[in-house]
């Protein structure tokens, strides 16, 4: 090992190949979700566009490559960069050369993707982006297969994984009585943004394990991460841990790919001997052939290091401050951020069904035809399908409408873009019940759901029971010329 030995993370090979390749992968998955979806959303003709910001903002909130202009065009070259360099680390190519090669590589999707971000005004303000924005730039500098791990990188990876671990728990702490009361997983099943197949069945389970399912899960958040810096069978063991949790929220939700990089990010911890006794065919000495660490790398690695570290000193005071700020940022690179979701949970599933009709007079004698959204709930009978780690970011963003934001701007536009039947916008949607057609008139109004008990679904096959509520936004029509 040389005199560097102790900068060697040589029982950490196997986490190094997880956090290179899984990183790589979610990466890949935010791209292709860009790709999809952003040029309805937030392109030239977006329900937001990008151009009319750049137009507007003095000064964008990050870096971004598209601060020189922005065209859709221009989108497509960054996501397909983006997804192909991504797939590059998950077959391994850029790791089989000198270090400095996976790390330009990670770098480049890290600004690749904070210029998505920097840009994607409130369809892209949740806190998995800036995640995976600190995650790329973190994994950059892990190296390549020819010398260990260095040490330093990998401890980094285990304080962001607390970060995001230790700040949920106290968000909670501090939030919701439901969550000191332990009865916020008795709603948070059948209220979350956007339910997955397994939900309802989660819901139903008794209240004695709701309970434990939060206590569990303040004893996962608020108590294990601290046993990470552990090295050896104490730090897997707690790495353990964190990861059946998010494999229970990946089961019973679909948030995007927040507790999956979690999973990827907490194999960090588990060392290689333990890989071994957990999987035989694992060699337990893995990372020990590898050479020593060059000199210059040891250099660049240090100095990130040092950079991280002294950007830490915020998101430390954020952890333990009163009014502790929950998926921020401290500066404009989005590194070692704030953390955090679901301080307070909501107790009733209000959802906004938006309709469309030919008739010339909007009454209610009219024929209301829904439309039908990909991810959250619409058609009682539908069961919910797993979206995650892929993000459904006009379903995630109409949860939050009935939480006092139906004026948004974004939803304003979503109602013109429907009428003009836009083609983009409808490829969003799951139905469009005019089949390209020009509707009237639109309007939103809002629902109840709640899930239906065993009983009730035997005797009508509805997974959602839905009771009317008002109308939130008036029958609505284009301006007609002349």
């Amino acid at each position: 090992m040389g005199s560097l030995g102790w900068f060697e993370a040589h029982d950490y090979e196997i986490a190094r190949q997880v956090l290179q390749r899984g990183v790589a992968a979610l990466a890949c998955v935010a791209f292709l979700s860009t790709l999809n979806q952003f040029r309805a959303l937030l392109g030239e003709r977006g329900l937001l566009p990008v151009p009319e910001l750049l137009e507007r903002a003095s000064r964008l909130r990050g870096p971004s490559v598209f601060r020189w202009g922005y065209t859709d065009r221009r989108l497509v070259m960054v996501a397909i960069t983006g997804l192909a360099l991504g797939a590059s680390v998950v077959l391994g190519l850029p790791q089989s050369g000198p270090p400095w090669v996976p790390m330009l590589v990670f770098l480049a999707l890290w600004i690749l993707y904070l210029s998505i971000v920097n840009v994607g005004q409130t369809f892209y303000g949740f806190g998995w982006e800036m995640l995976l924005c600190e995650a790329l730039f973190t994994v950059a500098f892990l190296g390549s297969n020819g010398e260990p791990p260095p040490i330093a990188i990998v401890v980094l990876v285990w304080w962001l994984v607390f970060r995001l671990e230790f700040g949920a728990g106290m968000i909670k702490i501090r939030g919701g009585r439901e969550w000191r009361d332990l009865t916020a997983l008795s709603y948070h099943h059948e209220t979350q943004p956007m339910p997955g197949p397994f939900s309802r069945q989660a819901h139903l389970l008794p209240g004695w394990f709701h309970r434990c399912e939060v206590l569990g899960n303040h004893i996962a958040q608020l108590v294990v991460p601290f046993l990470l810096f552990v090295p050896g069978p104490v730090g897997s063991a707690a790495a353990a841990i964190v990861i059946l949790t998010q494999l229970w929220l990946i089961a019973t939700g679909n948030f995007a790919w927040l507790n999956w990089i979690t999973v990827v990010l907490a194999a960090a911890a588990i060392s290689d001997p333990v890989w071994h006794a957990v999987i035989p065919a694992i060699p337990a000495d893995l990372g020990t052939d590898a050479t020593t660490i060059p000199i210059g790398w040891l250099v660049v690695v240090l100095a990130v290091s040092a950079l991280l570290v002294v950007l830490s000193v915020q998101p430390i005071r954020n952890l333990f401050s009163r009014r502790q700020l929950m998926n921020a940022s401290f500066n404009r690179w989005m590194l070692v951020n704030a953390y955090g979701a679901f301080g307070t949970v909501t107790k009733r599933r209000i959802e906004i069904v938006v309709e469309g009709t030919l008739d010339k007079k909007p009454g209610e004698d009219a024929e209301w035809r829904e439309y039908e959204f990909k991810g959250k709930p619409g058609d009682p009978r539908r069961l919910p399908r797993q979206w995650a780690p892929y993000h459904l970011r006009l379903d995630w963003l109409m949860w939050f409408l009935p939480l006092g934001r139906i004026g948004e701007p974004w939803f304003a536009m979503f109602l013109v873009r429907l009428l003009q039947a836009d083609a983009a916008t409808l490829r969003l949607l799951l139905v469009d019940p005019f089949d390209g057609g020009r509707p009237s008139w639109v309007r939103a109004r809002s629902y109840h759901y709640r899930f239906a008990t065993r009983a009730e679904y035997r005797a009508s096959g509805a997974r959602w029971i839905r009771t009317p509520q008002r109308i939130v936004v008036p029958p609505s029509a284009l301006r007609r010329e002349g």
